[in-house]
Order: C-alpha cells, then sequence, then structure tokens
C-alpha cells in the first residue's frame, strides 16, 4: 500500500491525506526514508520515457493544516510539477547542424560523413572498397598484408555511427569516439583495430585472424563475440563488457597481465595500478546506447553529467554541492528528450538553479 501511495503522490494524484499518510511514513524511520529516495529517483529519470503534456498537466497544491506542518518541508521539496520548463535553446538540434562526423583517409584526405552521404569508395584499381551510406559506412574484401591502409574516423559529441569493417564486423560508435582501422584487412595476421572512446563490436568469427581492440594500454582479443568497451581518455580506467563469445583483456607490453572473460562480465584496467579486476554484470545495462538510450543504475551524478555532455554536445559546470553528492537511478530515451527535460526533472529530486549560455549549462543552488 505504501508503494502505491508514493506512485501516486510522486505522479501528483494523491489526495492530501495520502500525502499525509506518506509524510507520517517517512518520518517513522530511517529506513523509510531511504526507500522513499531510492523509489523516488528511479521515478525521476524514468518520468522521461513517458509523454508528459506541459499544457494539461495538473499541479497539486497541500495547504498544511497545524498537525502536518512539520511534514511540509517534504512537500517544498518533493512536489511534483509536471509541467516542464520550454526554453528556447534546442541543443540536439545545434549540434546536428554545427559538426559533422571526420572521415580521414590513409592517403591525408578529409571527408565529412553527412546525413544524406551516399556514395562509393574505391582504390587505385577502380576496384570497391566501400559504400558509404547515411549513418554507415560497409566496407569490403582484402588486400596484400603490406598494402593495408588505415583510416581515421571521428565522431563528435551529439552523435553515434555505425561501421561495417571489411570481414563483416559491425561497429557502433558512440558519442566523441575516434576509431583507426583498416579500409580493407590483410589476408595474413591479426586484424587489429584502435579505439579511444566507446563502442560496442560484434566480431565476424574468424579463428585464423583473431580481432583485437587497441584501447589506451590494454588490448582485447577475440575469434568471435559481442561486447562493449569503453575507453575515454578523461577516465582513469578502460571497461569492456562482454555480451556473448569470450574475450581476453590483457596489457599491451605485458601480455601475461591479463583476464579471461566469460558473458555477463566487466574487465575493467586501472591505468594508475596497472590491475585488471572483473565482476558481473548486466550486460544490457552498457549495450543501452546502441538502442538509443542512456540507462543509470545508482550512477553518480558527476558520471551522469560526463554521459550527458558527450550525448547531447553539451558543457555542463555543477557549482551545486548536494546535487554532486546524488546517485541516480533510470533509463532515458535520447531521441525523446532534450537536456532542458533531464534537468527539469532532475530538479524534483535534488531542487537546483541552472542558466544557459550558448552550449554551456551552469547549475547553481537555489537563491
Amino acid at each position: 500500500m505504501t508503494s502505491e501511495i508514493i506512485y501516486k503522490y510522486l505522479s501528483n494524484e494523491a489526495s492530501e491525506q495520502e500525502v499525509q499518510t506518506l509524510f507520517e511514513w517517512i518520518e517513522a524511520s530511517e529506513e523509510n526514508k531511504k526507500q522513499f529516495i531510492i523509489i523516488k529517483k528511479t521515478w525521476v529519470l524514468t518520468a522521461l520515457t513517458k509523454d508528459i503534456s506541459a499544457d494539461t498537466a495538473p499541479v497539486i497544491k497541500i495547504k498544511p493544516k497545524n498537525k502536518t506542518r512539520k511534514y511540509f518541508q517534504y512537500a517544498a521539496v518533493f512536489i511534483v510539477l509536471l509541467g516542464l520548463v520550454k526554453i528556447a535553446f534546442n541543443f540536439n538540434q545545434r549540434a546536428k547542424n554545427s559538426k559533422e562526423i571526420v572521415l580521414e583517409l590513409g592517403n591525408g584526405q578529409t571527408e565529412y560523413i553527412t546525413k544524406n552521404n551516399h556514395s562509393n569508395l574505391v582504390n587505385d584499381k577502380g576496384e570497391l572498397i566501400a559504400k558509404k551510406l547515411p549513418g554507415q559506412i560497409v566496407y569490403f574484401g582484402k588486400t596484400k598484408d603490406d598494402e593495408v591502409i588505415y583510416n581515421l574516423l571521428k565522431v563528435p559529441y551529439g552523435k553515434t555511427f555505425k561501421l561495417t569493417l571489411s570481414d563483416g564486423t559491425i561497429v557502433n560508435l558512440n558519442s566523441g569516439t575516434t576509431l583507426r582501422y583498416p579500409e580493407q584487412f590483410g589476408i595474413n595476421g591479426k586484424r587489429t583495430v584502435y579505439l579511444t572512446g566507446e563502442a560496442f563490436f560484434e566480431v565476424t568469427k574468424d579463428k585464423e585472424h583473431p580481432f583485437i581492440v587497441n584501447s589506451n594500454q590494454v588490448d582485447i582479443e577475440v575469434l568471435g563475440t559481442k561486447f562493449n568497451v569503453s575507453a575515454y581518455p578523461e577516465n582513469p580506467s578502460v571497461n569492456s563488457v562482454l555480451v556473448e563469445g569470450s574475450i581476453q583483456m590483457y596489457e599491451t607490453q605485458n601480455p601475461s597481465n591479463s583476464v579471461l572473460l566469460k558473458p555477463n562480465q566487466m574487465a575493467t584496467w586501472q591505468n594508475s595500478t596497472r590491475k585488471i579486476t572483473t565482476k558481473s554484470v548486466d550486460p544490457s545495462f552498457y549495450s543501452a546506447w546502441t538502442k538509443g538510450e542512456l540507462t543509470f543504475n545508482d550512477t553518480p551524478f558527476s558520471t551522469i553529467t560526463k554521459i550527458i555532455q558527450r550525448t547531447y554536445d553539451v558543457e555542463i559546470i555543477n557549482k551545486n554541492s548536494d546535487l554532486a553528492k546524488q546517485n541516480f537511478t533510470g533509463t532515458i530515451k535520447i531521441s525523446e528528450s532534450s537536456v532542458e527535460n533531464i534537468l527539469e526533472l532532475l530538479k524534483r529530486d535534488t531542487p537546483f538553479e541552472y542558466s544557459i549560455q550558448q552550449n554551456t549549462i551552469t547549475i547553481t543552488n537555489l537563491p
């Protein structure tokens, strides 16, 4: 019954009597307070996946009686306003208009991958090497080992991109990611690519040619599998989550320093200690971005800030000490949510003010 009242309260459907009952329950014990906070934090972000009408959403006003006055402090902090503030800035659209995906070819030429891009790439012999399609590039064929040419693909903040390598391996690249890869893999040897940022790999099986992802100071070697790698330069670690098959993570300069992963495990390389640790995880949490979602599980706001900055191509300056201490759980659909939506919902949990200048957001304490 308590959970039902909490969700009614968060949805602005609770009566004044139910609100009073809820506050009395919260005040009864520290455990109740913790349970309420956990439920509310989850609801705050999950609310982004629901349709909310700013024009028709009701606003509940609670007038405290004398005996409930001591509980009104909760209402002042937790009351939910369904009407979202409409702000003139649309960061998603601006990011699409201001930055393009950059392809640096091995011959020194630079190309920009536009939304409507549709062309073919041929070699000096006139042979088809790749097809450039909207949102992705598909490569073909193999070449002699001494003729392998590496390209560099740069995906800016605010965008993602799909790449099919010449062996059929599919790579989904997240925002702020750079991948160095061969136009065509060699006939012999290993299939090696170099990653900075985050990517989800679906590797084509080839026992004779192991696939290797080099990130920072570690290599991840596979034969055929599905896995996610996160290796942003601002982070002090490299994480690899295995979805299917098996992979081995090892230190590039010391291959004996290695771990072998099983599905539903994550390996983490720490730059400072040069150690690799493993733990069991839910892989769907780490691959949600490939489906256009941001998923958080008791995630610190500092981490959420970095993800939002990359996803929406904005800069966030947080000067609110209370918000910096908060963790959140929930799922955000990127295409259906703007930065403003996210901030307005986060305000429901931890009140704060924010201002916007161009693509910079500054978060401050309430006056």
